[in-house]
């Protein structure tokens, strides 16, 4: 009866949970192997969550942030800042990589919805080369996705959280 509950248990667990790659290890292929890959969460004050959320142009649902920092020898290579965000119902998790004030391209980390709606390679390349002062728009800067209109909202509305973040905390460091 145990294992039948435990194997129960455990096919539930990895049906509720899509994760299609680890934040570190989408660091490392971004940054490098050899790089040190440090991660922090952050509490935003009140001040600071109503600072992103007004450059943002778009609403906070949390006041937590994980910040992830890669090093070589001491020195900042870039930094990864994970936003996690509703899609329609379930929440799609991507990672946004930022060096000198720009940003150098994004990863889908984990996606809950139907496989269908993640962004392709070749869509997410877009966010790659803009300046972390840009805040982009879907179908403005950015085509929708025909078919998966709101995961590619979800993640220009992420990038927009994910500069701000930036801005705010990172910048000029």
């Amino acid at each position: 009866m145990k294992t039948v509950l435990i194997l129960l248990l455990l096919s539930f667990t990895q049906l509720s949970a899509k994760v299609l790659i680890s934040p570190v290890e989408a660091m490392k292929e971004q940054y490098g192997e050899d790089t040190l890959i440090s991660k922090k969460n952050v509490l935003l004050s009140n001040k600071r969550f109503k600072n992103i959320q007004k450059a943002a142009k778009t609403k906070l649902t949390t006041k937590i942030y994980r910040i992830f920092t890669a090093k070589l020898k001491g020195e900042v290579l870039g930094y990864g800042v994970l936003i996690n965000r509703k899609v329609r119902s379930k929440n799609g998790v991507v990672l946004y990589f930022i060096k000198n004030n720009t940003l150098q391209g994004i990863e889908v980390i984990a996606f809950n919805e139907p496989s269908e709606y993640i962004p392709t390679k070749k869509w997410s390349a877009q966010f790659k080369n803009i300046d972390t002062q840009t805040m982009l728009q879907l179908n403005r800067d950015i085509p929708s996705i025909s078919g998966a209109t709101l995961s590619a909202r979800s993640v220009t509305d992420g990038s927009r959280i994910a500069f701000g973040i930036y801005n705010e905390l990172l910048k000029g460091r």
